[in-house]
């Protein structure tokens, strides 16, 4: 896996608008005297080409910060623009169908499905998408190589260790160019060579399909890759 330069952000893509956009976010789970508040005021706004890391302590809203950026989770109050779309105002099925077309989301336990090879994965989501076409599947192909699995294209989940699964993961995730890509903890289960090489293919992927990237880590020594990096707090962005 080839390691990228780390260019400048551009002009153009300073003067982009926001591909991915939270305003004034809250976000309050359970009810009465056990509600607690996972995200407090947020806002944040990440462009086209750039790749934002967000570290921050165990409970401190970092899970939760990704489950409402890619609607998979409701906020309470605020507003969530994703593609230009605001997910808060979305039908379910109507959030399921934007996240899969615009929304990339590698999961920190990978969720992937026992009866599927590790190219069957990726192919999945292109075929969920309705675009499994020739492009999708050398694409799959090509980005198994990127994360060093094309060797094991055919084994299935329990073949693998905990992470190849989650570099299966990340291929999937990748495997439509999403316009936005959200990453929990990619390198929670790989030594320092593979997150290294796993840090800086998510920052060659963000700027050579001009992916809005959010990426949440305890590591780092993987920080650099970013190109900017926010910390969150009591779920407050600061």
């Amino acid at each position: 896996m080839t390691h990228p330069t780390h260019a400048p952000a551009s002009s153009a893509r300073t003067a982009a608008p926001a591909a991915l956009r939270l305003t004034n976010v809250t976000l309050r789970l359970g009810s009465d005297e056990q509600q607690v508040t996972a995200l407090d005021q947020v806002t944040l706004d990440v462009r086209p080409g750039e790749f934002l890391a967000v570290t921050g302590p165990s409970g401190s809203g970092k899970s939760s910060l990704l489950a409402v950026a890619g609607g998979l989770q409701t906020s309470t109050e605020g507003t969530v623009h994703v593609a230009g779309a605001d997910l808060t105002t979305l039908t379910e099925r109507q959030r399921t169908a934007h996240r899969r077309l615009h929304i990339g989301y590698v999961f920190q336990n990978a969720n992937l499905l026992a009866s599927l090879t590790a190219l069957e994965q990726i192919l999945l989501a292109a075929h969920l998408a309705g675009r499994l076409d020739a492009a999708a599947r050398t694409r799959a192909g090509e980005l198994l190589e990127a994360v060093g699995m094309s060797h094991r294209a055919n084994r299935r989940p329990h073949q693998l260790s905990g992470g190849e699964r989650q570099r299966v993961g990340l291929a999937r995730a990748l495997v439509l160019s999403p316009e936005v890509l959200l990453v929990d903890e990619p390198t929670s289960a790989l030594d320092r060579a593979r997150a290294r090489d796993v840090a800086d293919l998510l920052a060659e992927q963000t700027r050579q399909n001009n992916t809005a990237t959010v990426m949440v880590t305890h590591d780092m020594e993987i920080l650099d890759a970013a190109d900017r990096v926010l910390a969150l707090r009591d779920g407050r962005l600061t």
